[in-house]
C-alpha cells in the first residue's frame, strides 16, 4: 500500500485548508488568552468601541466558519483517500481505523497536556461514525447531512428560545479561578484547570451533540468530493458559481442577519450551524474560483504550504499560545484586548506561512503529518525531499 502522491494534490484545496487554519486561530486566540470565550462576559470585560467592533468582526467572519470549513475538508479528504484505496483494491476500514486511532491519540495529548480546546479528539471519534457511510449513495450522504444538522439545530434553537432568560449567564467564579490558575506557573494546577475547561466545553454532553454537528459536515465534504466539482473547477464553473451565490445568501441571512435584531444568544446555534456552514462553503467556493485567476492564484498560493502542514501548524499554534498566555511563559493571560488578538494572530500566521514554505523546501511533509502517515501505512515514510 502506497501513500497518495503529493503531486496529485488539489492546490486550491490546500489553500482553503490553510485559510481554515488561519480562521480557527482567529477564534481560538480568544479562548487561549482569556476565560470569556468559554464562560461568557467578553462584552462586559472589553467595553471599548474598538474592542466591541473586533468581537463582532470575529463573530461574523470567523466564529463557526472555519471549524466547519475544516470539517468539510476532512470529509472531502476521506473520500479522496477512499477512492485511491479502491483503485488498488484495498479495504479502507483498516486504513482509516489506524488513521483515526492515531488522531485520537494526538487529540488526547493535545487536549490534556496542552490545551482544552482541542478538536482532534472529536474528529477522531466522530470519524469512526463516518466509516458507516463509506459506501452509501450520494443522496443518502446528503440526506443524513441535512437531516442531522438541520433538525437538531431547529429543535435546539427552539429549546434555547424557551430558555432565553437563563442563557446569558456569566460564570464569575470560574472566570476568577481561570485567571488565578493560568497566570500562575503551577503546572499541576494548570493541567487540572485545563481538564476542567475541557469538561466544560466537551464532556459527555458534548459528545452526545457532536454527531449532530461534525458528522453532517464530514458527510457533506464526502458528497462534494464525489461530485468532483472542486476537482475540476474549470469544467464545473457554472455549478460552482451557483453554489457560491447560494452560500453567500446563507452567509448574509444566518451569519450577518442576526445582528439586525440584536444578535440574541438563543439564536447562536442557528447562526453557527447553518450560517457557519454557509460561510464555510462560501469561503471554499471563493478560493476555488479565485484560483483560476492568475493574480489571485499567486496570493492564494501562499496558503497552500500551511494547508499541507495543517495538523503541525494547528498544534504549533497551541504551543505558541500557551507559552504566550500562561504563567509558565510570558503570562499574558487576560492582558490582550480583542483588537490586539487580531494583530497577534496575523503576525504569528505570517511567520507560520514563511516557516511552512521553508520546511517544505527540504521535507515532503510536516513533522506531525509524517508521523501520522507512518502510523497509517505501518511503515516509516521518507520525509526528506
Amino acid at each position: 500500500m502506497q501513500p497518495y502522491q503529493v503531486n496529485k494534490r488539489l492546490e486550491w484545496i490546500d489553500a482553503a485548508r490553510g485559510f481554515a487554519i488561519f480562521g480557527i486561530f482567529m477564534v481560538n486566540i480568544g479562548a487561549f488568552s482569556a476565560p470569556y470565550f468559554l464562560y461568557g462576559g467578553a462584552e462586559d470585560a472589553w467595553p471599548a468601541a474598538l474592542d466591541q467592533f473586533s468581537l463582532i468582526f470575529i463573530d461574523i467572519f470567523f466564529q463557526a466558519s472555519f471549524y466547519t470549513l475544516f470539517s468539510i475538508l476532512f470529509g472531502f479528504g476521506i473520500q479522496i483517500q477512499k477512492d485511491s484505496l479502491e483503485k488498488k483494491h484495498i479495504s479502507p476500514y483498516g486504513f482509516f481505523g489506524r488513521r483515526l486511532g492515531a488522531l485520537i491519540v494526538f487529540g488526547l495529548i493535545h487536549a490534556f497536556a496542552i490545551w482544552s480546546g482541542d478538536i482532534l479528539l472529536t474528529y477522531g471519534t466522530i470519524g469512526f461514525l463516518l466509516l458507516l457511510f463509506l459506501y452509501s449513495e450520494d443522496k443518502i450522504l446528503l440526506g443524513w447531512a441535512v437531516g442531522l444538522l438541520g433538525i437538531s439545530t431547529v429543535l435546539l434553537t427552539g429549546m434555547q428560545f424557551a430558555m432565553r432568560d437563563f442563557i446569558d449567564m456569566h460564570f464569575t467564579a470560574q472566570i476568577n479561578q481561570a485567571y488565578q490558575t493560568y497566570r500562575s506557573g503551577d503546572f499541576a494546577a494548570i493541567f487540572a484547570q485545563n481538564a476542567q475547561d475541557w469538561q466544560m466545553s466537551n464532556g459527555i454532553n458534548g459528545f452526545i451533540m457532536f454527531p449532530f454537528i461534525f458528522l453532517p459536515l464530514f458527510l457533506f465534504g464526502m458528497y462534494l468530493a464525489r461530485k468532483k466539482w472542486f476537482h475540476d473547477p474549470v469544467r464545473f464553473t457554472p455549478i460552482l458559481k451557483k453554489v457560491w451565490l447560494i452560500s453567500l445568501l446563507g452567509f448574509i441571512v444566518f451569519k450577518i442577519g442576526p445582528y439586525a435584531f440584536g444578535n440574541p444568544s438563543w439564536f447562536a446555534l442557528m447562526q453557527d450551524n447553518i450560517g457557519g456552514t454557509a460561510s464555510a462553503v462560501f469561503y471554499l467556493t471563493s478560493i476555488t474560483l479565485l484560483w483560476q485567476k492568475r493574480p489571485a492564484q499567486k496570493m492564494l498560493h501562499l496558503l497552500a504550504p500551511i494547508g499541507k502542514m495543517a495538523l503541525s501548524n494547528y498544534l504549533l499554534q497551541s504551543i505558541i499560545s500557551v507559552w504566550l498566555f500562561y504563567g509558565f511563559g510570558l503570562g499574558l493571560y487576560g492582558e490582550i484586548r480583542p483588537i490586539q488578538q487580531i494583530g497577534l494572530v496575523v503576525g504569528i500566521f505570517c511567520l507560520q506561512v514563511a516557516g511552512s514554505m521553508i520546511w517544505l523546501r527540504y521535507f515532503r511533509f510536516g513533522p506531525v503529518e509524517w508521523l501520522w502517515r507512518s502510523i497509517t501505512y505501518k511503515k516509516v515514510q521518507p520525509i526528506k525531499r
